[in-house]
This record gives structure tokens, C-alpha cells and sequence, in this order.
């Protein structure tokens, strides 16, 4: 049986797209208000992530993914203010997440403690790395555009495959998730009971954690997308605790590499503080539009939207180095 998608859903997506339309016109094509330049990219830049952030919730996709592959391929913006504000967007959903999970036992901070070392690290040296390739080199930005289409290319493989397991089994800790003592366990008020659960191979997920902490750093992408199946599949830990876990991850992770954009001079304040509005906002919509429905159409049309992405960004990146000329 597909999944229905409720009119009230599509009344109010449907209203909010209309309206940003609206305004779009007014400032850009009706030239009835005489705004300042920065003032015209400030409200649209709120519009586009407003929509960003009301179809985020509903796809099961970060705003903050949607934004860096979008605004690489269609801002007109150098590719290091695109990826600050990536990180603060992500950051921002994080923050506001974390601390209610924390609260409720689903965050296990003996679960975020070996691995968060180890991805902040790396998500430190992917910015460092990011901000050095895209202003050390001539095509340095044409290169970051590239990695970024192969990355949301492999996001996409990794979207469309993995599986999430609500409840894994682990049969027994490996050495040294027995060793740290890491377990966890909450109350589940579906099941009106505590659920409690260990996890094992954390040698390998340490290391698949610093190869995603390398590369949130060096694009500025939420990396709730890879953590979530790491710790559910790779881990076993449950789903629930496993999608808390990640916004705690990646409130410390995306804290971190922030500052290393921000001494550089990359998180410019005309995109950042609309960045932040707009999402903040549509999330909440698009969270409460998520609770009455699902759609998969949505999410199908925003997996479209990061593929594209994908592409554009790779074909600009090879304009720019000159290997195609279109």
C-alpha cells in the first residue's frame, strides 16, 4: 500500500512554496520595493533555506546536506561561506536536539565519549584540509566542488542501501567496549519499559567515525547521515538512541570544526544569520508535519535534489579546471 500524503500537508507546503514565490517576485521582478542589494540576498537566502528546512523533517534528510549541495550549485557565493554556514545550520539542529535527548537517557555519553575524540579530531583537520585546497590552489574551489559530488553521490548510495534496524541484537561486547564498560539503556514509554542495550565493534567504528568526522569538516555537512547507520548497524545500538547519539556527536564535532571557518574568516554573517532563521524555523514546521505523515514522495524529490547536486557541482568543477566546457 503506497504512503498518503494528507491534504493538510500538502495545503501547507504547498502554501509556503507559493509564498516565498511571491515575495521572490516582489523583490527580484516587481521592482515595486527598493531594497539595498545585501538586503534582497539576505531574504532570499531566508526563503531558500525556510523551504530547506520544512522538507528536511519530512524527507529524513539534514537541512544542512540539502544546503552545502544547493548552495554550492546555485549561490553565488566562494565555497568557504557556503560550508561555514553548512556547519552552523547543522550545529544549530543539533544544539536544539541534544540536550532533550541528554535529558531522556537516550544520549549514552560512554557511547559518545571513544568516538566523538576521535571524529572531532579529524573533523578539525577536514576543515583545516577544506579551507587550505580551496585557497592554496588556482581551481582550489573547483576541486572542493568536485569531492562534494562524489561525497553526495556516495550519501545517496549510502541513503538508498542501508536498512535501520529499531532493535539489534549484539550477542556480546567486543574487548574494548567491555574494557570502557559502554552500555546504555533508557525508558521507552511504548513498551513502558527500560531498554537496555551494549554495542560492539567499536575498533572499526572508530575508524569509519574519523573518516566522517574528516569529511562534515572539510564540506561543512551534518553528518547525522552516516552516523545514524555507524551506530545502529555497525554498533547495535537501538535506532532511537542511536539517532540521539548522533545530534550529541555532532553538537561537539560541528562545534569544533565551526571554529576552525570562523578564525579564517569563512562564516559571513549576511549568509549565516538567515541561514539559521530560515532552517530553524522550517524545521519546526516540518518536524510537527512529519509527526501527522511520511511522505516518501518528498523524500524521493529532495534524494533527486542532492543528486543533482551532486552533478552540477562535479560539472562546474571540472569548468573550472577546464577538463569539459559547456
Amino acid at each position: 500500500m503506497g504512503t498518503k500524503i494528507s491534504i493538510p500537508v500538502v495545503a501547507i507546503v504547498t502554501l509556503i512554496l507559493v509564498l516565498c514565490g511571491v515575495i521572490f517576485w516582489g523583490i527580484f521582478a516587481g521592482g515595486h520595493l527598493t531594497l539595498l542589494l545585501w538586503q534582497k540576498w539576505a531574504i532570499l537566502i531566508f526563503l531558500f533555506t525556510l523551504v530547506i528546512g520544512v522538507i528536511g523533517p519530512l524527507s529524513g534528510v539534514g537541512g544542512g546536506v540539502i544546503f552545502v549541495g544547493l548552495g554550492m550549485a546555485i549561490l553565488p557565493f566562494h565555497v568557504d561561506f557556503i560550508r561555514g554556514a553548512g556547519l552552523v545550520a547543522a550545529l544549530t539542529t543539533s544544539l536544539n536536539s541534544a540536550p532533550h535527548f541528554t535529558k531522556k537517557g537516550l544520549s549514552s555519553m560512554k557511547v559518545v565519549a571513544p568516538l566523538v575524540v576521535v571524529s572531532t579530531i579529524f573533523s578539525v583537520v577536514g576543515g583545516i584540509v577544506g579551507l587550505w585546497v580551496s585557497n592554496t590552489f588556482p581551481q582550489g574551489s573547483s576541486y572542493v566542488k568536485i569531492s562534494l559530488g562524489v561525497v553526495l553521490l556516495l550519501m545517496l548510495v549510502a541513503l538508498g542501501t542501508s536498512k535501520n534496524v529499531e532493535y539489534p541484537k549484539v550477542k556480546k561486547n567486543d574487548k574494548l567496549s567491555e574494557i570502557l564498560g559502554i552500555r546504555g539503556s533508557w525508558y521507552e514509554p511504548t513498551l513502558n519499559q527500560v531498554v537496555e542495550y551494549r554495542v560492539t565493534n567499536l575498533p572499526i567504528a572508530m575508524v569509519i567515525f574519523a573518516g566522517v568526522g574528516f569529511i562534515a569538516g572539510m564540506f561543512g555537512l551534518g553528518a547525522g547521515w552516516a552516523n545514524v547507520p555507524i551506530l545502529n548497524l555497525v554498533m547495535g545500538v537501538p535506532l532511537k538512541a542511536s539517532v540521539a547519539t548522533s545530534m550529541l556527536i555532532l553538537a561537539i564535532n560541528d562545534s569544533a570544526s565551526l571554529w576552525v571557518y570562523l578564525a579564517n574568516g569563512a562564516v559571513l554573517p549576511l549568509i549565516v544569520v538567515p541561514t539559521v532563521l530560515g532552517i530553524g524555523i522550517g524545521s519546526r514546521i516540518g518536524s510537527r508535519l512529519a509527526v501527522r505523515t511520511k511522505p516518501k514522495v518528498i523524500k524521493y524529490l529532495v534524494i533527486g535534489l542532492i543528486g543533482i547536486s551532486a552533478i552540477v557541482n562535479i560539472l562546474q568543477g571540472l569548468m573550472g579546471i577546464g577538463w569539459i566546457n559547456i
